[in-house]
């Protein structure tokens, strides 16, 4: 009897139990509606995984922009403090002489240029230093410049034209694309011109130095002074090249040989002030410190570009040009130095004009070329500091 009992009973746990698990195994009972009366949820465990991958991916970015701010952060308060250690850098900044545009030129060939009728010439203003010389004769000379060889240019200097020596600025060579633009217009006016590569840019074999710079200059204009006979001989600088215009110019009227006008186009009162105005300097210019970390590096170089000194020891016609948007050589230091030239007892029987261009017009700090009112504004000026060296 108790086996029988036994029995029955395991049969109905096996029973129970099979129904347990077709229940659970059977879909979901629907509603009067048709739907599932109790919605499908994902294990707990699947549902932390979700949440936690999103979370992940946005600390891992945060994490990388944090280490890219730190990182840029530590070279930012670094380049001062390696600017001070190596004042040789701030120097390569200044003259940019490593910056070659346009690059694929061959500075011996200006006919690639469109100057048909220039010359490439080689000096030595030093030993162990070769400078690399363009002589763009009048347009009027044009047809007769055609082919013609070195000594052919240089006896061109002692016709009856007046002589440009052009002065360019930093980086770059003399090949640069506004530059030939000028030499051009300069050409068309009937101006013989004479520019160079500095030593340390372009072709030219040297280190750079205001000293050096300088010199070099100074060697160009003796080398067309010998030449040129009779025929006025006028100096024009632009942006850096104000600065070497000014320290020749200087040195020539202390020596009783001044030119016979100087032109600056884009100029600033002197390097420390025209650093400080700088569009590279925007990001430290109220770091604190500036002038020690960036400025004093420059004049232990030996860099000072002093155009407001130098106008105070020069005495011929000086002209000024200027655009109010230059966004490289703040207008206001152009401004400045006219001041100063215009109350120097060294210009009084001089001419000294300041010409401003519109921000409208868009010249900028190099296309000051392209002015329609240029060619009167040369002839004009020139004309008076003719009259005055003949008197």
């Amino acid at each position: 009897m108790r086996k029988r009992n036994e029995s029955v009973t395991v049969e109905h746990e096996r029973a129970a139990a099979a129904a347990a698990a077709a229940a659970a195994a059977a879909p979901a009972p629907l509603d009067k509606g048709c739907s599932l009366r109790h919605s499908l949820r994902l294990p707990a465990a699947a549902e932390d995984t979700g949440m936690k991958r999103p979370l992940g991916r946005r600390y891992g970015l945060w994490f990388r922009l944090r280490k890219l701010i730190i990182w840029l952060l530590g070279v930012y308060i670094a380049i001062p403090f390696l600017v001070k250690l190596c004042p040789a850098i701030q120097a390569k900044l200044v003259f940019l002489n490593f910056v070659r545009v346009p690059y694929f030129i061959d500075l011996k060939r200006p006919q690639d240029q469109g100057l048909n009728h220039t010359c490439n010439y080689y000096l030595q203003p030093e030993e162990d230093v070769t400078i690399g010389v363009w002589h763009t004769v009048p347009a009027a000379l044009w047809k007769n410049a055609r082919g013609k060889d070195q000594l052919w240019f240089e006896d061109a200097l002692g016709s009856s034209h007046p002589v440009i020596l052009y002065l360019h600025g930093n980086a770059g060579t003399r090949g640069g694309d506004h530059r030939v633009e000028l030499y051009k217009v300069l050409s068309s006016l009937g101006y013989h011109v004479v520019t160079f590569d500095y030593r340390g840019w372009g072709d030219s074999i040297g280190s750079p130095s205001e000293r050096g710079m300088t010199y070099d200059a100074l060697h160009v204009f003796d080398w067309i002074k010998a030449r040129s006979g009779d025929n006025p001989v006028y100096i024009w600088g632009h942006s850096l090249g104000t600065g070497v215009a000014t320290n020749l110019v200087r040195r020539l009227c202390e020596r009783e040989t001044p030119p016979d006008a100087l032109i600056l186009e884009s100029p600033f009162t002197n390097i420390r002030e025209e650093a400080r105005s700088h569009p590279f300097s925007v990001i430290y210019r109220y770091f604190p410190g500036f002038d020690w970390f960036f400025l004093d590096p420059i004049t232990t170089s030996g860099i000072k570009f002093a155009n407001d000194e130098n106008v105070k020891y020069i005495s011929c016609s000086l002209l000024i040009l200027h655009a109010e948007d230059d966004p490289v050589v703040p207008f206001h230091l152009g401004k400045k130095l006219y001041n100063i030239a215009a109350t120097s007892r060294s210009f009084r029987d001089y001419k000294v004009q300041f010409v401003p261009f519109h921000t409208d017009l868009g010249y900028r700090h190099k296309y000051i070329y392209r002015s329609p009112e240029l060619p009167r504004i040369l002839r004009e000026f020139l004309g008076r500091s003719e009259q005055e060296h003949h008197h």
